[in-house]
């Protein structure tokens, strides 16, 4: 096997754009001591048989070179790691190349903008070098021992007793505390009474975890996820989902008919940055999950594909594409319009936030199944590009 990791790497150019509606949930501070990707590179000094890095720089295309500069310092100081970075001038040549394979094809879906679009650059830049299974790592995510990448590829590409195949892959992470569980000891009050999941994650991550090794998975840990090139070049990240890509990668999965598994002997640790949970980014799980449900019920309707239902996906996420998700929003909308300093934000997406994520959804549920009818031919057209390999590795 022939793998390489691929580590997106978020980038603010000041301290306000941290805090913009718009923002990543952890872009590193252009004027950080030590960035997130410093330490997650550090971590990879140690492990064996470490393949090729691909690092895609995701920063504001105005601060590309500024930025760049920065990082391509961070690398520098990891000599013994083979790094291929991949900024936004490398990035428009393989979208120019996408969109000659695939003119069709709607919006950025292979971009350096937008969690989904970002994945599939991963996965189309190592499709151009060759290498046949990616393992996804998040910068703000440390491996904790030299036998990641044994642990990594452990099973991938093989089956199991039951003869399916393993083509991707997700394992976990321990949060600060050292715990793979969700914290549910803090009160969060009435603003989050129905828009938490951590009683329904922690009954399944539980289960999965006193189970065996390799079990079927209802969970995506995208910063510890391993996806061999028989899924990768049938199967693209969705492009059009406002965030959760790596859970829904697993949606897509099923929906071609295949499984993601969990393995529970593959772990990394998560240092994130400290995140307070505001409207834009409330706003955008509103999107989310009312896209994602109406996906999936307009796929239902297609007999060629594998349906994918909430019941399917009990105790977790099942509850956040079923019925039950109206409610939660409205009353979450409502209590914390009520309850916190964000009056006017929560406001207006309980008086036109909700309406306009239904009106998205509508219009936009079956951009990703034809999106994906073209994935393959993309991938086709990638793979082994030699200009464009040239272009990465230079």
């Amino acid at each position: 096997m022939n793998p390489t990791i691929v580590i997106p790497s978020y980038w603010a150019g000041d301290p306000a754009e941290l805090k913009s509606p718009g923002a990543y949930d952890h872009s590193s501070d252009l004027a950080a001591a030590r960035p997130e990707l410093d330490r997650c590179l550090a971590s990879l000094e140690q492990v064996r048989d470490l393949p090729r890095i691909i690092v895609l720089l995701v920063c504001p295309q105005r601060l590309t070179d500024r930025i760049a500069e920065r990082v391509q310092g961070v690398i520098d100081d990891h000599p013994s790691l083979e790094v291929t970075l991949v900024t936004n001038r490398e990035a428009s040549v393989v979208m120019e190349r996408v969109s000659q394979i695939a003119p069709n094809v709607r919006g950025e879906t292979v971009s350096l903008r937008g969690y989904g679009a970002i994945r599939n650059m991963g996965l189309a830049c190592a499709a151009v070098l060759g290498h046949d299974a990616v393992v996804f790592l998040d910068d703000d995510e440390v491996a904790l021992a030299p036998d990641f990448m044994e642990k990594a590829l452990y099973g991938l590409g093989h089956e199991t007793r039951q003869r399916l195949p393993i083509l991707a892959k997700s394992g976990y992470f321990y949060n600060k505390a050292g715990s793979p569980l969700a914290d549910t000891s803090k009160k969060n009050g009435i603003t989050c009474r129905w828009w938490t999941k951590r009683i329904e994650f922690n009954r399944w991550m539980e289960r999965a975890l006193s189970g065996t090794r390799i079990s079927r998975s209802n969970y995506v840990c995208g910063g510890c996820f391993a996806i061999h090139a028989r899924a990768f070049k049938r199967v693209a990240f969705d492009p059009y989902i406002t965030r959760g890509e790596d859970l829904d990668y697993l949606f897509n999965m099923r929906l071609s008919g295949m499984d993601v598994w969990f393995d529970n002997a593959w772990v990394v640790k998560h240092l994130p940055p400290h995140q307070v949970e505001e409207s834009p980014r409330f706003m955008q799980n509103v999107y989310r999950w009312y896209y994602e449900r109406a996906k999936l019920a307009s796929a239902s309707r297609r007999p060629e594909i594998t349906s994918v239902t909430a019941a399917s996906l009990m105790p977790y996420p099942g509850p956040w594409i079923s019925s039950g998700l109206d409610e939660r929003v409205r009353k979450t909308a409502l209590v914390r319009m009520l309850f916190t300093r964000e009056h006017r934000g929560y406001w207006h997406i309980y008086r036109h936030g909700i309406a306009e994520a239904r009106d998205y959804a509508a219009r936009h549920e079956d951009d990703y199944l034809r999106f994906v009818s073209f994935w393959p031919s993309i991938m086709g057209g990638l793979s082994g590009d030699e200009r464009l390999a040239a272009l990465l590795e230079r």
